[in-house]
């Protein structure tokens, strides 16, 4: 994954996704098969731009937290646990955290991840 480029240091952050679909598509262009770019990191908070090319995956995983999928281009195949989830552009999908679950493209797209990890209190 790309290094960090927002966090929040006051109350509030605004991002432009626009701009950073715009840096996943370059750095997608150098990548074998998929790209992620973590745009926001505080605290449990996790979010990321992933891209896939045309047929790319992320293999079968578990996140510690629950998740969400939000497809902002493209269509998705999410499969979790015995379930195959068919998400085109604009479709959003929640999933409980330690669920196994994969992602494909055949035709490639980007998706906006949203993890809440369970990161214990210091």
């Amino acid at each position: 994954m790309s290094s960090l480029d927002h966090t929040i240091t006051g109350n509030a952050l605004a991002i432009s996704l626009e701009d950073e679909i715009r840096l996943v598509r370059a750095d997608l262009a150098a990548a074998t098969e998929r790209i992620g770019r973590t745009v926001l990191k505080n605290g449990p908070l996790r979010v990321t731009l992933v891209a896939l090319k045309p047929g790319g995956a992320l293999p079968s995983h578990r996140s510690e937290g629950p998740i969400t999928v939000q497809v902002l281009e493209g269509t998705m195949e999410v499969r979790a646990g015995e379930a195959n989830h068919r998400l085109p552009r604009g479709s959003i999908f929640a999933l409980a955290g330690g669920i196994q679950h994969s992602v494909l493209s055949e035709g490639g797209g980007i998706f906006l991840l949203t993890l809440v990890t369970t990161q214990s209190p210091s």
